[in-house]
């Protein structure tokens, strides 16, 4: 296997975004990669483009045809990747190992959604639940999410409040972030008074539906090195599913599969959890965030939602999660998501993160969760000193 370098990334704007469809998305995101990376189209050998649903957002499937005739790279070997909300997370590791192969130089890895041109997202969304006995009998996401927090709560005395300390913290990094589909700060007062989706969860614990894209181009450490800017190495790479059904689990105040994925990459990687500055989880709601912290070994378990209220996991805290803002803030069109936190990683690792800069981090982790813990991806990034 050889090694493997990020030596581009393209992200477009996430939000509601009316006037622009789902293939100029991610045409706008591949073009601006490709210009980072300084490669040609015409070098590019083959591509992954997560996506969940476009059948049913917009009506539009056969994906990699189109989405790569409309960016430039008709003929290009191409694969839609769908593994839900971790379609973005799944097309990246399949890219890594098309290159740490050798099957291929130049791959590109996307992801885009277009959520609020077509049908109801959150029927949509729901598609990615158990459909014959979730889905069947009127669960959501946010209802599953909220059985997982009331477990959670019930278990390890997991408090509102708590909660509401991932979605503040999210939005103040969001602010700083130009790309983000909310940029702006936000109160405790606010989480705690919003109108309830899903009991304890309310509006502000909740991401948002969104559009965007986002794309990265992989290529072997031995090109990057030639590139003159900093070397982004892929050292881990972890995957792993379990039960799509809450109720198949042992503990529903848990999301094994993240525990499992992380495992996988860490092993790869040699490393541990004490080796990474900081990491991009999947925080498609505040408890989902507390929860992966603990599965990641950050914290042990109970401790996410102490974690998070203390600051531990702030910018200047002592693990930062989710300096994008996190699918909270940052948005989360679904199947650019985890393509969008590999963006961080890499902009985080190379100085490039403006406002939200950390301080010479030198390794991050991205974690991208499908459903409510059917799948997951777990990637370590490393710059070379």
């Amino acid at each position: 296997m050889r090694d493997v370098a990020v030596i581009g990334m393209g992200l477009t704007p996430f939000g509601e975004l009316w006037d622009t469809s789902l293939r100029d998305l991610f045409a706008i995101a591949c073009a601006d990669c490709l210009e980072d990376a300084g490669v040609a189209r015409d070098q590019v050998q083959s591509a992954y483009i997560g996506c969940m649903t476009s059948g049913l957002f917009v009506g539009q499937e056969h994906l990699a045809s189109v989405l790569c005739d409309y960016a430039g790279l008709r003929g290009l070997a191409a694969t839609r990747v769908e593994s839900a909300c971790a379609s973005g997370g799944a097309a990246f590791r399949a890219a890594y190992l098309e290159v740490a192969s050798g099957a291929s130089d130049f791959v590109l890895a996307g992801g885009v959604e277009k959520m609020n041109d077509g049908a109801d997202a959150t029927y949509c969304l729901a598609t990615a639940a158990d459909q014959e006995y979730e889905a069947y009998n009127g669960v959501t996401f946010p209802g599953l999410y909220a059985m997982i927090a009331k477990a959670h709560m019930a278990k390890h005395g997991t408090t509102p409040q708590q909660l509401a300390a991932v979605a503040v913290k999210n939005h103040r990094n969001g602010a700083k972030n130009p790309k983000a589909q909310f940029p702006l700060e936000i109160s405790e007062k606010t989480v705690l008074g919003a109108v309830r989706v899903a009991e304890p969860l309310g509006l502000f614990d909740c991401s948002p539906v969104t559009d965007g894209a986002a794309c990265v181009l992989l290529a072997p450490v031995e090109f990057a090195r030639k590139l003159g800017k900093p070397v982004v190495k892929i050292i881990g790479s972890g995957h792993a599913t379990d039960a799509i059904a809450l109720h198949d689990r042992k503990d529903p105040s848990t999301i094994p599969v993240v525990a499992l994925a992380a495992q996988r990459a860490f092993k790869q990687s040699g490393l541990t959890i004490r080796d990474i500055d900081f990491a991009e989880v999947h925080d498609c709601f505040t408890i989902a965030e507390i929860v992966c912290t603990e599965e990641l070994g950050i914290f042990e378990p109970g401790q996410g939602g102490p974690a998070a209220a203390a600051g531990k996991t702030a910018r200047d805290g002592e693990f930062p999660v989710n300096t994008s803002g996190g699918l909270k803030s940052k948005g989360h069109p679904v199947g650019a998501t985890g393509i969008a936190q590999i963006c961080e990683l890499y902009a985080q690792l190379t100085g490039n993160a403006g406002g939200r800069q950390l301080k010479n981090p030198r390794r991050g982790l991205a974690q991208n969760m499908g459903g409510s813990g059917g799948s997951c991806t777990v990637h370590i990034l490393e710059v070379e000193q």
